[in-house]
């Protein structure tokens, strides 16, 4: 997926959340304005402040265990416009390559993540981040024997549809 596909798509998210929310009588930039302020009141269109209690724990592919914890996203809370989950890795692990619909920002709070592209590896260390943009292919590990535990936003959310994993 290029850049202006992913565009693309952040416009039909739009769109769609402008039409459940009745307001695409307001216009674009209105429309831009309430969908990226839903992103931060975690899906609420009502501004009400939403305290999420604990997050999901998603299965994941890979050869050694990995927990994923969902806090904010489209499993735990149903929010599509943004993902936010905490990452546990184990030393050794690694998944399938991937090019996803959305951009993921990750951050590294223990450990190191190998990040995986097209054009080379960069290894990621605690208190370094990195960021895969939308389209890009990607795979990632954690060579070490500490394995690592990182942060993942995703934008738009993570979904087992958006993500394409290599077979």
């Amino acid at each position: 997926m290029t850049g202006e596909d992913a565009k693309r798509s952040l416009r039909r998210d739009a769109w769609a959340a402008a039409r459940n929310f009745k307001i695409r009588s307001e216009g674009p930039i209105a429309v831009r304005a309430r969908f990226e302020a839903m992103i931060f009141k975690g899906g609420q269109e009502d501004g009400m402040i939403t305290k999420i209690d604990s997050p999901t724990i998603i299965a994941t592919p890979g050869n050694r265990p990995k927990r994923i914890e969902e806090y904010v996203g489209r499993v735990n809370c149903g929010c599509a416009a943004v993902s936010i989950a905490r990452m546990k890795s184990a030393g050794g692990w690694e998944e399938p390559g991937q090019r996803p619909e959305f951009t993921e920002y990750t951050l590294v709070l223990n450990g190191r993540l190998q990040v995986e592209t097209r054009d080379g590896t960069l290894d990621v260390f605690a208190g370094q981040a990195v960021v895969v943009p939308a389209g890009e292919w990607v795979r990632y590990r954690t060579p070490g024997p500490e394995g690592a535990e990182y942060i993942a936003v995703c934008l738009p959310a993570f979904s087992p549809e958006t993500v394409h994993r290599d077979a």
